[in-house]
Formats: structure tokens, sequence, C-alpha cells
């Protein structure tokens, strides 16, 4: 939990993004929250009342902040995908809950922001088509789920094919790369599959999981990608938005680095290249 902390410092101690620039936000209202998920399981949150095997899958244990910081984290995806909407590109120091389902949470995900956010926006901005691509080392089947019927959504994902989450739900793209997967073999894959899905679906707006624990030091991805590896995924990715003028709101994702400033790392670099793009393309 250290690195969203680690990695803003590192950002604003950089220079990379302005103290200013940082918007901080209160929790989503209930009424938000209950466009995806069902009133029984957000009670359940809220008053802690998931029962042991409920947060053994989960992951986390039933606190009276877990409402309130994972509400908060909802908040923060919804206000970034109305930023990118009007600015062109937007972060969330956070982010990317893609294992949560409308009933349950799992996997350190309790309410699932990204479906959240798309939900929001369909009310103010109906028929806006969105894709979310996900780069994390993990399938967002909670995201698959809860999106699976909608026309103007394209859920695209890249990851290890024969590891966790075992109940994957299928996406409108699903890419599956081998396990332990080196950098150059997942790159020449992520680019030509994600290439394919721009050419079926063409986004209004895209949401990014970028995930950080693609790492070949992660705990839990089971990918061998290096720095260099993650600095070239995030320019082609941001270029192919950016540069044709398509929005972006970028979520952190998961990380879970054997060496845990690694994790904050590879978030913060991330956030880097958007800014640098950014500058460059005129944002």
């Amino acid at each position: 939990m250290d690195k969203f902390e680690v990695s803003k410092d590192m950002l604003v101690g950089s220079g990379i993004v302005k103290g200013e620039d940082i918007v901080e936000v209160n929790e989503a209202d209930s009424h938000v929250l209950r466009r995806v998920h069902d009133h029984d399981y957000l009670s359940k949150i809220y008053y802690g009342q998931l029962d042991r095997k409920e947060q053994i899958l989960l992951g986390f244990p039933v606190t009276p902040k877990l409402y309130h910081r994972s509400a908060t984290e909802v908040e923060a995806t919804r206000q970034a995908c109305h930023a990118a909407l009007q600015d062109g590109v937007a972060a969330v120091l956070a982010g990317g809950t893609h294992h949560s389902f409308q009933n349950r949470g799992e996997g350190y995900c309790v309410f699932n922001d990204v479906a959240i956010a798309i939900r929001d926006l369909q009310v103010y901005r109906p028929g806006i088509k969105v894709m979310v691509v996900d780069t994390d080392a993990h399938q967002g089947n909670g995201t698959n789920s809860i999106l699976a019927d909608d026309p103007n959504v394209f859920t695209y994902s890249i990851h290890v094919g024969k590891h966790s989450p075992s109940n994957k739900i299928n996406g409108s793209m699903d890419v599956e790369t081998v396990r332990y997967v080196e950098g150059e073999m997942y790159l020449k894959q992520l680019f030509n599959t994600l290439a394919a899905a721009l050419d079926v679906f063409s986004p209004d707006l895209v949401i990014w999981i970028a995930g950080a624990d693609n790492h070949r030091n992660d705990r839990m991805g089971q990918m061998l990608l290096d720095l260099k590896d993650f600095i070239r995924r995030d320019e082609v990715i941001l270029r192919a938005f950016m540069g044709n003028r398509i929005p972006v709101a970028i979520l952190y994702g998961g990380g879970y680095n054997r060496q845990p400033e690694y994790t904050a790392k590879i978030h913060r670099n991330t956030i880097a290249t958007a800014a640098r793009v950014a500058r460059e393309l005129g944002r």
C-alpha cells in the first residue's frame, strides 16, 4: 500500500507533477456506486460484515476505513475520466480495481472503479464509446463481467494465460501471453493486438490500467519485463492514443515487487512518460 504515497512523493519531488496539479477528492456518493454494485454488497463493506471466506477472497480485512478508501478511489477515477475528455489526458495515482464484481470483491479490489466511471460517463454522455486497455499482468475478470453486454464498451486485456484469476471472464479481446514472457516478445504481442483492437473499435475515451506487476522481480506477475520495456510500453501506448487525439485516463493497476520501491518507480515512470508525451503533443 505504500506505493501510492511513495510514487506521489517521487512525482512531486522530481518536479514531474506540481503539487497544485494533484486534485484531492472525497468519496463517491452511494448512488454512483449503486450504478454497478448490489446494495447488499455495499452494505457489507460499509458496515464491515464480510465473513471470513469473503475477506480471504478480497484479500483485505474489513476495517472502518475500507469503504472510505475504496469509494474515494472510485471518485478519483470518475473525475479523471471527465478530466481526460476535457484535457486529453489525466491520471489517477491509484485505481484499476478490475477484479471487483457486481456482488463481491476479490484480489484486493473492493469496488470496480472502471465500470463505475463508465456508467457515470454514460449518464452524462449517452452513446459515448469507451475502450478499456488493461496491461496489468492479470485479466480484469470483474470488469469484463460487468461490461460484457455493452456494445459501446470494448475491453482489451493482455495477461498471463495460465495464471490468476482462475475464474477468467471473456472480454472483447483477450490476449494471453506465456508464463514468464520476455519483454521483447511481450511488446510485439501487445503492439500488434492493440493495433488490431483499434481497427475494429474507435473510442471516444480510453481508460488504461497500466500495471506494474509485469516486472521480472514482481511477486505475482509472472512476466519478465525490465524498466526499459515498461518505458517502451508506455511510450507506444500513449502516442497511439494521444497522437490520434483519443483522450486517455491512466490508472495504476497492480504491482507487488520484491523491492517495493520498484513498484512505485514503475508507476512514477508511467506518469512521467504521459507528462512528456503530452508536452510534446501540445496537450
